[in-house]
């Protein structure tokens, strides 16, 4: 028998250390992992503004990662810490992989809306915005948030009363238009000097506009309040 029982002791050993070892659970890596996206959420949305809040989800207990010793949490591409996101968690060893972890960001703080029906192309003043109180991150991650983002600007388009402002839905009024003569001034190394031209296009303040100058050539410079055309070389 001692020949038999030797055998069965020898494959029963070679099987144990063939078989591979399982990985641990997401629940044994969950704290460390949801620590790690606790520190970044906290350092990333310092600048949002009002009030922020998050909410951190749970990896899906199926999920098998084997044991990681330090992380590195990083926001996907197209990604903002805006409502409901995804943070993405890569592990930087001993193991090597990556999960993507839903987070809900509550932004408590003011935002205007208008105070009454407003006709497109219609400039803003203080009396047409109404501020108020709510989740921003229930909003676009455009809705104005400061007064002077919206005053002096025009909508697109027409807007209802109590309707959220959005800066990407308003214009700046144009700090030079077409046919309107202006003042070059052209700045480069060692040198300073100021012309007259006249507008080729519309352009709010800080935006791209061509000049034709008195000498009939084609200038670009940048559009500032006032008629003036900067063009830096």
């Amino acid at each position: 028998m001692l020949p038999a029982l030797l055998a069965t002791f020898a494959t029963t050993l070679a099987h144990a250390q063939t078989t591979p070892q399982t990985a641990p659970n997401s629940q044994s890596t969950q704290p460390a992992l949801t620590s790690a996206i606790d520190d970044y959420l906290r350092a990333q949305t310092r600048g949002l503004p009002g009030k922020v809040s998050y909410r951190i989800g749970s990896l899906d207990p199926r999920i098998q990662l084997a044991a990681c010793s330090a992380f590195e949490p990083f926001l996907p591409a197209g990604g903002r810490l805006w409502g409901k996101a995804t943070v993405g968690v890569r592990c930087l060893g001993p193991a090597s992989w990556v999960v993507y972890v839903p987070v809900d960001v509550n932004i408590s703080g003011s935002y205007f809306v208008s105070a009454r029906p407003l006709a497109a192309g219609q400039p803003l003043s203080a009396s047409d915005i109404v501020e108020r109180q709510g989740d921003l991150g229930g909003m676009p991650a455009t809705v104005v948030t400061d007064a002077a983002q919206a005053i002096g600007k025009t909508p697109r388009s027409g807007l209802g009363a109590g309707q959220p402002l959005r800066s990407d839905l308003l214009l700046a009024p144009w700090a030079v238009q077409q046919g309107q003569n202006v003042k070059l001034i052209s700045r480069g190394a060692g040198f300073s000097a100021s012309s007259d031209g006249r507008a080729l296009n519309n352009a709010a303040d800080g935006q791209v506009v061509q000049v034709r100058g008195a000498s009939g050539q084609t200038i670009t410079g940048i559009a500032r309040t006032g008629g003036i055309v900067e063009v830096n070389y």
